[in-house]
């Protein structure tokens, strides 16, 4: 299926371009944030190595991540060896005196060298570090091809002076366009970066060309393909001529090239020094009057966790804004209109402290959130990126903030019994405003999808600590999935957690072997392909969603040309990308064959649409049950804590409505026959009670109270400003007073001195 969406995401080849930020991730949720490391919603492509821990684990699950890692040692070797064997038939032909060896040599060390920057970049790394770059590779080459020209008795003494002067030229003339790029890109980073905002005044521009500024890997290619295409020449006709065209024109066109990169330094095409940028931004904050923001710092994978709070923010009262603190981060915000503004030093972001800026919500802690903690004029709340029973849903970093908001009793109760230095009266319940997209039981039919069961298996991640039941991935995952599988009436949607084995490779083996699992089970069941009018109309939903979310700038833009693509937007912009979106998601799921099992990533369906297509969901204790619950729809949760299930249900209160699952997935053909049989289900009361503890009544929406706690809390930050500015004024105010009694004190004592009458 994944041929069916293509166009959907933004491919571009960012190889050489060191500046450029990654490729946007999908909306919503769970699994958003890693496009960049997995391949849509494609199935297979296991990627992690790394031992199993699994019980019982098939003699060859294995195999998938290992048969990756010998495909790398392969390549790896393959192009060791040709690199080699390229510098001795050079070394040889210089010998011998064969010119064949000595052309066949150069080229294959060329080609092998292009090739190596493609399929295999670990060895090209290796070799970097090593001081082996591709820059050193080529001058190697070039003094083989040089050395084999004169003992060939190719180029005599004047001919040979003007080749080697050109090739040096060569040289020089890539190294100073390298040293002219560097000096435009250090010129070109303004303090700021910003997105939905009009930055016109920065005097931005677009970026310089490629190949001269950012692609050193392609520029350094062609020169090289130039200049060795034109010595193989020579050696093969003995003319000289031919070597000499070819490094004479690489100098011309590596001359311009340093020359037009040049022309960014001068005064007509630069940007807005650092002073001038800052003037900008306080008179943009003055003019704009932003009240409340999201503040968010974070890694490439942990976008996701501000991106599911962009429509709730874009709905409140007020004008919001988004501060960021990574560049990079800019483009891994989803679509939005909120203005975006990424302040990297935390001198410049003091500047907030003189705004209208008052409150700043916080969806995850990170080492920079101490740093906007120091502004005395803003206050702060800390919303999280979903609940949980586990203990980091009650980090003691919370403490630092003014308020903490929780989705209901449950959350608050929790952070009273953890002892973390949260006091009651700090926490505040507003729901879960995001969750409202989530379609509650009973508005499709089980088995809506072609008569199969849609089950959802969506585990956590390992996380950082070694708790027993982080993530059931390692210990249960593969036994749930054979489980799930072995039901001829069940169609699976695995949705990993996309940190998965990124701290432990052992569950991104699981992860791997699992995604095989479904492979196979896609090929036993076969079944007919998808109906041409349902891919003819998943394609129309492709383009349409395209068109709306398509970047306005090019694949190697930098920076300030990104800040001068994306202004202010046209209102509306975002709903229409999010009913674009829906669309999308809904041509997707009818495009499947009857009964598909799929491995949902990257740039397929958002977390809460996998929640609507599922009739169940199993997982693990995190944030994705609390959510699901919204639905009261039936769910399981895998106990791989090692505690019975009575221990396992008083431990997290998340699992009180559900059906535990052991490591083993025993359980599994009784779950699904409840889930088919309505009648069965002895827990839907237990879920409807859950869910109010855990989110919160329905009346008033979620919206509504989230809302209202950022608006009292916007007038405790007035109400302190107020305080401050009267404290401020008191120490002038009593000044005053003094004099104007010493002045009396004066004067009595005149009087006493003259008497009543000599008063003057």
């Amino acid at each position: 299926m994944g041929a069916l969406v293509d166009g959907v995401g933004d491919a571009g080849d960012g190889a050489d371009d060191e500046t450029r930020a990654g490729a946007r991730p999908a909306p919503d949720g769970h699994g958003a944030g890693d496009a960049s490391a997995r391949d849509g919603h494609r199935t297979g492509d296991p990627s992690a190595p790394g031992p199993s821990a699994s019980p019982g684990a098939p003699s060859g699950a294995g195999s998938v991540s290992g048969a990756r890692t010998a495909r790398e040692s392969v390549r790896s070797g393959a192009a060791l060896s040709a690199l080699g064997a390229g510098y001795a038939l050079q070394t040889l032909g210089i010998v011998a005196g064969n010119a064949a060896l000595v052309v066949t040599g150069a080229v294959l060390g060329l080609l092998t060298d292009v090739v190596m920057q493609r399929g295999a970049r670990r060895t090209a790394q290796r070799l970097g570090r090593a001081q082996f770059t591709p820059s050193a590779r080529q001058l190697l080459r070039d003094a083989l091809l040089v050395g084999g020209l004169g003992a060939l008795g190719v180029v005599r003494a004047g001919s040979a002076a003007l080749l080697l002067g050109a090739l040096l030229g060569c040289w020089a003339l890539h190294f100073v366009c390298q040293a002219v790029a560097g000096a435009v890109r250090a010129r070109r980073q303004l303090p700021v970066v910003t997105r939905n905002i009009d930055a016109s005044a920065l005097r931005l521009s677009c970026a310089p060309p490629a190949l001269f500024s950012t692609r050193t890997t392609l520029r350094l290619a062609c020169v090289s393909a130039l200049t060795t295409a034109g010595m193989c020449g020579t050696a093969v006709v003995g003319d000289p001529v031919w070597a000499q065209a070819a490094a004479l024109c690489c100098c011309a066109g590596l001359l311009a090239g340093a020359g037009r990169v040049a022309t960014w330094l001068l005064p007509g095409k630069r940007v807005a020094d650092e002073a001038e940028a800052l003037e900008w931004l306080e008179r943009w904050l003055a003019e704009y009057r932003p009240t409340i923001g999201m503040y968010f710092s974070g890694g490439n994978a942990s976008a996701y966790q501000a991106n599911m709070w962009l429509s709730t923010l874009a709905e409140l009262e007020g004008r919001p804004l988004i501060v960021l603190r990574e560049r990079f981060m800019v483009q891994k915000i989803d679509t939005t209109d909120v203005p975006i503004l990424c302040v990297p030093k935390v001198s410049h972001l003091m500047r907030l402290e003189h705004s209208t800026l008052k409150v700043l919500l916080h969806p995850s802690n990170s080492g920079k959130t101490s740093q906007v903690l120091r502004i005395p004029t803003l206050k702060h709340a800390f919303i999280n990126h979903g609940e949980s029973d586990k203990l980091s849903s009650c980090n003691p970093y919370a403490k630092a903030y003014d308020q903490v908001w929780v989705a209901g009793q449950e959350a608050r109760e929790r952070y009273a019994q953890a002892h973390v230095g949260v006091e009651d009266k700090d926490v505040v319940e507003v729901g879960r405003p995001q969750l409202a997209p989530i379609e509650a039981a009973g508005t499709r039919p089980v088995g809506h999808r072609d008569g199969y069961l849609t089950v959802l298996y969506a585990p956590t991640w390992e996380g950082f600590t070694d708790d027993p039941g982080n993530t059931s991935v390692v210990v249960a995952g593969e036994h749930i999935v054979r489980a799930l599988l072995a039901d001829p009436q069940v169609r699976l949607l695995y949705k990993p957690h996309p940190m998965t084995g990124t701290v432990d490779p052992r569950a991104g083996a699981a992860d791997a072997r699992i995604r095989a699992l479904v492979e196979e089970a896609n090929e036993r069941r076969g079944g007919p392909p998808p109906a041409p009018e349902a891919v003819a109309a998943l394609r129309r939903a492709s383009a349409r969603l395209a068109a709306l979310s398509r970047d306005a700038y090019g694949p190697h833009a930098d920076e300030v040309e990104r800040m001068l693509r994306q202004p202010a937007p046209e209102p509306g912009r975002a709903r229409a990308v999010a009913e674009a979106r829906r669309a999308w998601e809904e041509a997707y799921w009818a495009a499947l064959p009857a009964g598909r099992h799929c491995v949902v990533t990257g740039e397929g369906p958002g977390l809460y649409c996998c929640f609507n297509e599922a009739d169940l969901l199993v997982s693990d204790v995190s944030s994705v049950v609390s959510d699901y619950l919204s639905s009261e729809k039936p769910y399981a949760v895998a106990n791989t804590t090692g505690l019975d299930e009575d221990a396992f249900r008083a431990a997290f209160p998340t699992v009180r409505a559900a059906t535990v699952l052991g490591p083993d997935g025993s359980g599994i053909p009784e779950l699904l026959r409840s889930v088919r049989h309505p009648e069965l289900d002895t827990l839907a009361a237990a879920r409807a009670a859950l869910k109010l503890r855990l989110l919160g009544p329905s009346q008033p929406s979620s919206l509504v109270r989230f809302d209202r706690a950022a608006q009292a809390l916007r007038r405790q930050a007035e109400e302190r400003a107020r305080l401050v500015r009267a404290r401020e004024r008191r120490p002038v105010d009593a000044e005053g007073e003094v004099a104007a009694e010493r002045e009396q004190e004066r004067g009595q004592a005149l009087a006493d001195a003259l008497g009543e009458d000599e008063r003057p």
